[in-house]
């Protein structure tokens, strides 16, 4: 173990900040802090949405290990979906509690409720802006819609404060919201003002804490969708009867995406059905891949008991959920993730005491807190 004060860190993870959002920015604050450090085109953990890639990076490990893999899960014995956000599902320690063991505190900031859920129990400050305290508003004020951009300001917000004020905590992690990725491409004007927006903040939290190490990435990307299947009435309508087909990307802030998502989880009735079923799918227009329960945990180093019997994967227009019909054209302007195409992501390092590895030690977002674990603990 090192027994020296460990370097004060600050973990942004910009929800749904694409590659192509990085490049497409001006962000002087971050691309600055990126010259000075490490900067690279990383990939996030697949599936692409928020839960397995959170998790994946607050536990610095894959989803084999830590067992998360989606937002919203098929549970056998009521035969619906649920919401995953109970910390019980993450079945090894956060980044949080390994720090508190060695006598750092931390704080959790993010701006949907079911985070805090799953990772605040360790922290010593938690604020989540879907659901703040009667201290955090009288503090900071009530924080703007869920469904805006001015609630990532709103968060950060807090982040600059408390780097000023509570140089106690010596772990800083601040998780916004995609909702503004959902709603503009990186070119739109709202999106530019968006960044923009956020990396004058990015700027005033380094300012804030010179001495700080700075991880910077992002739970997946974002792209426009032009169709969504619902992989459960397409197979009925074919005399296929499925057990539940579930969209992993589902979750409570339903204007963002309307639970729709570009991977489904699909659970048969039998496993004598598992060829005739895959041989289905992989005809669809709009499916890209089927793969076996085997096949996707091998490749994607996830838990196979927390995935479909089949994985299906969409191809870049395409999203899975639940329709009143068996398919829908979607509308120009959505925009969603799930699927490979949302994997490119940025992976930025400043502000370390000492030198860095090769950049090449650095290829999935939770790859920054491994490092950083591994030079702290």
């Amino acid at each position: 173990m090192n027994h020296r004060k460990p370097q004060r860190a600050v973990i942004c993870l910009y929800d749904g900040f694409g590659y192509d959002y990085y490049e497409r920015s001006q962000l002087p604050a971050m691309k600055s802090m990126a010259a000075e450090g490490m900067e690279k085109r990383g990939r996030a953990v697949f599936p692409t949405l928020t839960n397995a890639n959170t998790i994946s990076v607050c536990c610095a490990a894959w989803p084999s290990e830590h067992g998360v893999t989606t937002n919203c899960y098929f549970d056998e014995p009521s035969g619906t979906a649920k919401f995953l956000e109970k910390s019980d599902f993450i079945l090894v320690p956060t980044i949080f509690q390994r720090f508190r063991e060695v006598g750092v505190r931390s704080a959790l900031l993010t701006c949907k409720a079911k985070t805090l859920k799953l990772l605040g129990e360790e922290t010593v400050v938690s604020v989540a802006a879907e659901e703040p305290t009667p201290e955090v508003v009288s503090r900071y004020g009530a924080p703007p819609s869920m469904y805006s951009a001015e609630v990532n300001q709103w968060l950060w917000t807090i982040a600059v404060d408390l780097l000023k004020t509570r140089p106690d905590i010596g772990l800083v992690y601040i998780q916004t919201t995609d909702y503004p990725m959902h709603m503009w491409g990186p070119d739109e004007t709202q999106s530019l003002d968006h960044m923009a927006m956020l990396d004058g903040l990015l700027e005033e939290a380094r300012a804030a804490a010179p001495d700080a190490l700075f991880l910077i990435t992002a739970d997946h990307g974002m792209n426009f969708k032009t169709r969504c299947l619902d992989l459960r009435k397409i197979c009925a309508s074919h005399g296929i009867g499925l057990r539940f087909a579930v969209s992993p990307v589902a979750d409570r802030l339903v204007v963002h995406h309307r639970g729709f998502g570009g991977v489904s989880y699909v659970y048969l009735t039998s496993e004598r059905e598992l060829t005739a079923v895959t041989k289905f799918l992989r005809g669809l227009v709009g499916v890209e891949e089927v793969l076996s329960r085997r096949e996707a945990a091998e490749r994607f180093h996830l838990m196979p008991e927390r995935i479909g019997d089949l994985v299906v994967l969409a191809d870049r227009s395409t999203v899975f959920g639940d329709l009143e019909a068996a398919a829908e054209e979607l509308g120009p302007g959505y925009r969603n993730h799930g699927s490979l195409y949302e994997e490119e992501i940025p992976l930025i390092l400043c502000g370390a005491d000492g030198i860095l590895p090769s950049s090449e030690t650095f290829v999935m977002n939770f790859d920054l807190t491994r490092w950083l674990c591994h030079t702290v603990l």
